[in-house]
C-alpha cells in the first residue's frame, strides 16, 4: 500500500472522532441506550446458561462503537450456538450519541464491573467470559487487574485489542510537533489519549506483567490492522495466553481492524474455540461458511 493511503486511514479515524465530539447535545439522550428490539435476542436477562455453555458471554465494544452496532455479527453467531450473550455501552461522553468508548478507560472498566455483576446476578452463573474488540479487548484487563474481575472472569478474548497502545501507523509521533494537540486529545476524548503508545494509563496497566492468574487470554490479530499498530503490539505475554494471527488461520483473509470485529466469520469461529476449547475445531478459511 502506498504511504499516503496508509496515512489516510488514521486521518479518517481522527476526523470521525472530531465529528463525534461535536454532535449537538440535543440529540444525545435518544440514542444513549439502544432498544432491546434491535439486539436480535441477546441481552436477554431471562437466559440461563446451559450445561454445555455454563458461562454467559459479555461483549465489550471498541472505541466509537456501541452495544448493538459492534455486535450485529458476533452476538447472533454465539446466540445460535447456545450462549447467553450480553453487551454493554460504556465510555459515554456528554452530548455524544451512538459513538461510545470515548471516556477515560479506567472509568469504563468500572462500568464493565457493574455490568458483569448484573449479568452474573441475573443468570446465576459464578463466572463470565468476556469478548472485546479493540479498546474492548484491552479495557477489561484493567477490570481484571485492579477491580476484582479476575474472580469473576474465566476467559478474556481480545479481537484486535489495543493492549500496548497504538501509534496509528506512526501518526501519533507527530503530536509533539503540534503544541496543545495531546492536551486537546486527552481533554475531549480521554480514551484515545489513554490508548496512545506509551500513555500513563498503559504504563500502569502493563506494569508488572500483562496477565493475572486464573484467567485464560486469547488475542486474535490481523496483519492488516491499520488502527492498532504495529499489530504485534496487540499480543500479550504471560501464562495462559494464546496469541493468534488471523492470516495463520486463513492466509487469504484480508480483514482489517473494523472487519475482524464486525463481520469476519473466520474470527468468530476462533472466538468460539477460545470460549469452549474442549470442543474446539480447527479454524480455516472454510470456517467462514460454517
Amino acid at each position: 500500500m502506498l504511504p499516503w493511503k496508509r496515512l489516510l486511514r488514521p486521518l479518517a479515524a481522527l476526523l470521525l472522532t472530531a465529528a463525534a465530539v461535536t454532535v449537538p447535545a440535543t440529540t444525545a439522550r435518544a440514542a444513549d441506550a439502544p432498544s432491546s428490539g434491535w439486539n436480535s435476542g441477546w441481552n436477554d436477562y431471562s437466559c440461563k446458561p446451559s450445561a454445555a455453555h455454563p458461562r454467559p458471554v459479555v461483549l465489550v465494544h471498541g472505541t466509537l462503537g456501541n452495544s448493538v452496532d459492534n455486535w450485529l455479527g458476533l452476538a447472533p453467531y454465539l446466540k445460535v450456538r447456545g450462549y447467553c450473550v450480553f453487551s454493554l455501552d460504556y465510555g459515554q461522553l456528554e452530548g455524544v450519541p451512538f459513538f461510545h468508548g470515548l471516556g477515560p478507560v479506567e472509568k469504563s472498566a468500572g462500568q464493565l464491573k457493574d455490568f458483569v455483576d448484573r449479568v452474573l446476578a441475573a443468570t446465576g452463573a459464578a463466572e463470565t467470559d468476556v469478548v472485546g474488540h479493540s479498546q474492548g479487548g484491552m479495557m477489561p484487563r484493567y477490570y481484571l487487574k485492579f477491580l476484582g474481575g479476575a474472580a469473576k472472569v474465566n476467559a478474556l478474548v481480545g479481537i484486535a485489542p489495543s493492549n500496548h497502545g497504538t501509534d496509528l501507523n506512526g501518526f501519533t509521533h507527530l503530536l509533539p510537533y503540534f503544541p496543545g494537540a495531546a492536551d486537546l486529545l486527552s481533554k475531549n476524548t480521554p480514551a484515545l489519549a489513554d490508548q496512545v503508545t506509551g500513555s500513563d494509563f498503559l504504563k500502569r496497566l502493563n506494569a508488572g506483567g500483562d496477565t493475572v492468574p486464573g484467567v485464560r487470554y486469547t488475542v486474535i490479530a490481523t496483519r492488516y490492522d491499520e488502527v492498532v499498530t504495529p499489530w504485534r503490539s496487540q499480543y500479550l505475554t504471560g501464562p495462559d495466553v494464546r496469541n493468534v494471527l488471523l492470516q495463520d488461520l486463513c492466509p487469504v483473509d484480508l480483514s482489517e481492524h473494523v472487519a475482524v470485529g464486525l463481520l469476519d466469520r473466520v474470527v468468530f469461529h476462533e472466538v468460539a474455540n477460545a470460549l469452549d476449547p474442549g470442543r474446539a475445531k480447527p479454524t480455516t478459511c472454510a470456517s467462514a461458511f460454517e
